[in-house]
C-alpha cells in the first residue's frame, strides 16, 4: 500500500483514541476506509483530516516543526497583500506546499487563528482596536496557541516596543522597511535552502574540492 494509506493504529495515534475506535468508525460508516487483498482497513489522509474538520478534532502537528500555514496581520492593505504574495512566490520557487492567509485588525486575527490554525503570525503592532501586543499575549497564554510563531514588525521603531513584544512572547521582531529576505527568515522560511546557482555550486565544490 502507498504511503499516503494509514493503518487504524496510525490513525488512532492521530485522533488520540483507540484503535478499536477507529475500526467501529469504519464498521458505521462514519470513518472511509480501503480494505486490502488480505482483509486489513486503511485510511488516506484525507479522510482522516475530512473526518478530523467535520468533528473539531485538533490533528497533532507534524514533528518536524515546519512552517506550513502563515497569518499575515496588518491594517496596511497594500502591505498585508505584498507580504501574502511574497510569501505565495517563495512557496512556488521553492516548490514548498505554503499555505497563506490574513487579517486587517487583531479581533479578525484572533478569529483566523481559530479557523486557519497558523503555525506563525507576521504580526504588525500598531492597529486601531486590538493592537499587535494584546494579540500576541493572547496568543502566547492560551495553551492551544501558545506554539504559534509571532513574528512582530512596525515601522514605529522603539528600544521599549522591541521589549514590550519581546515580554509578550514574541519570538522575532523586524524593522520596517525590511528586505524580503529577513521576513522569510524570520518566518521560519529557510533563505539557506534556496536552489544554487551554478556560480555558487561551482564555487562551494572548489572550496570543499
Amino acid at each position: 500500500m502507498s504511503k499516503d494509506y494509514l493503518t487504524p493504529n496510525e490513525v488512532a495515534r492521530m485522533l488520540m483514541v483507540s484503535p478499536i475506535t477507529v475500526r467501529q468508525w469504519a464498521s458505521k460508516g462514519l470513518l472511509d476506509a480501503t480494505t486490502t487483498a488480505g482483509g486489513h482497513r486503511r485510511f488516506t489522509r484525507e479522510a482522516v483530516q475530512q473526518f478530523a474538520q467535520e468533528r473539531g478534532i485538533r490533528l497533532p502537528r507534524k514533528a518536524d516543526g515546519m512552517v506550513r500555514r502563515l497569518l499575515v496581520v496588518d491594517d496596511d492593505r497594500q502591505l498585508n497583500r505584498f507580504l501574502v504574495e511574497l510569501l505565495h512566490a517563495w512557496s512556488r520557487r521553492m516548490a514548498q506546499d505554503i499555505e497563506v492567509d490574513s487579517a486587517y485588525d487583531g479581533f479578525e486575527a484572533g478569529t483566523k487563528v481559530h479557523t486557519f490554525d497558523p503555525d506563525a503570525v507576521l504580526l504588525d503592532l500598531m492597529m486601531p482596536g486590538v493592537d499587535g501586543f494584546e494579540v500576541c499575549r493572547q496568543l502566547k497564554s492560551d495553551a492551544r496557541t501558545s506554539h504559534i510563531r509571532v513574528v512582530a514588525m512596525t515601522g514605529y521603531y522603539s528600544p521599549d516596543r522591541v521589549q514590550k513584544i519581546l515580554a509578550a512572547g514574541a519570538d522575532r521582531f523586524i524593522r520596517k522597511p525590511f528586505s524580503n529576505d529577513e521576513v522569510i527568515d524570520a518566518c521560519g522560511l529557510a533563505v539557506s535552502s534556496r536552489p544554487e546557482s551554478s556560480a555558487q555550486k561551482a564555487a562551494r565544490e572548489v572550496c570543499h574540492g
